[in-house]
């Protein structure tokens, strides 16, 4: 099944032209749970990974007393998702219904009191997996075309996961890892992002408010300038027009490659290699949601209108990750040269 997002409200470059040479492509990546093999570009799926090639490990520090919630296994949040899942789909049929069987009772009892927390260097969680045939991938290294993207199961006392960045040629791959290790014990359940299978579409992006021009943002702000093109603004949740453009032209909600940074906490930042200086490019979007009451002009129309109608985590959260109740972490790469750090941006 594709998705397709809606044409903008508003198309801004007719009525604004300074935004046209800021125009950039990105690629909604559209997850929806599924079962991904090793060759497919997935979120949460197995990696095509080498099996003489170490499994990466994030070698700490991981702090118990900055942990957030009760630390479970990947077995445990299955198990428990599970549960939530047929408990959701039973309470659509029948309000009536119970919460949980007694079966689900006795899922909870083992699975859900906790593990201990780890000490030491982790196995890593695999986030995505994408071939550069369905994603365009921005600074892809000559002679790859595959990014595996991982993070620690922990959070590091700021609920970012430490995440790991590896291009490689999948011709290469000739023997596959089997069965990669798991982390004893998982941080937030947010961190293991269900398996789902990727329907890529391209959509246009400008810059955030913040980030364009003193002129561009005093267009932006003339009510009268939209009132004269017969442009609507105020759909009941923008706050003025550049709430609006904030939230319905600029940069797409959800799971996402190259684009625009999008900000939202704060003020735009530098991004600069600490390598060489080079100002990064956003390469990898991870999302909490795919849209939300504030982006729904986003929603692709294949999606129901009412999200309510809908059990947990589809089709406006398909991949449960969750950070930090509902932010972005959003992956920047050096241009310059592959091997330089890339930066994380939490908005």
């Amino acid at each position: 099944m594709s998705f397709t997002t809606p044409p903008r409200p508003v198309d801004p470059v007719a009525l604004f032209p300074g935004l046209a040479p800021l125009a950039r492509t990105a690629t909604r990546l559209h997850p929806r749970p599924g079962s991904p093999t090793v060759h497919d570009s997935s979120v949460g799926g197995p990696l095509l990974w080498p099996a003489d090639e170490p499994w990466p490990h994030c070698e700490g520090p991981h702090d118990a007393s900055l942990a957030e919630d009760t630390p479970r296994s990947a077995e445990d949040i299955r198990a428990l998702r599970r549960v939530r899942a047929a408990s959701a789909e039973r309470r659509l049929r029948d309000r009536r219904a119970p919460v949980r069987t007694p079966e689900e009772d006795e899922v909870w009892r083992r699975h859900g009191g906790g593990r201990p927390w780890f000490e030491g260097p982790v196995p890593m969680l695999p986030v995505a997996q994408l071939y550069a045939r369905d994603v365009s991938l921005p600074a892809r290294p000559a002679g790859t075309d595959l990014l595996q993207v991982l993070w620690c199961p922990c959070g590091h006392g700021v609920s970012e996961p430490r995440t790991a960045l590896f291009w490689r040629s999948a011709a290469t791959v000739t023997e596959v890892l089997d069965a990669p290790p798991e982390p004893p014990a998982i941080e937030k359940d947010g961190y293991l992002p269900r398996p789902c299978l990727l329907t890529p579409e391209q959509v246009t992006e400008y810059p955030s408010t913040m980030e364009l021009d003193e002129e561009l943002q005093d267009q932006l702000a003339d009510e009268s300038r939209w009132e004269a093109a017969g442009a609507e603004w105020d759909d009941g949740e923008a706050e003025d027009p550049q709430d609006f453009y904030f939230r319905n032209l600029a940069t797409a909600p959800g799971w996402k490659t190259g684009g625009w940074t999008f900000w939202s906490l704060t003020d735009p930042e530098p991004r600069d290699c600490p390598t060489c200086g080079t100002e990064e490019i956003p390469l990898l979007t991870i999302a909490s949601s795919e849209w939300d009451d504030g982006s729904v002009s986003w929603r692709p129309a294949e999606d129901p209108a009412d999200p309510a109608q809908h059990l947990p985590g589809a089709p406006s959260e398909p991949t449960l990750v969750d950070i930090r109740g509902g932010y972005t972490l959003q992956l920047h790469v050096c241009p310059a040269s592959p091997d330089h750090p890339h930066l994380q941006i939490m908005e």
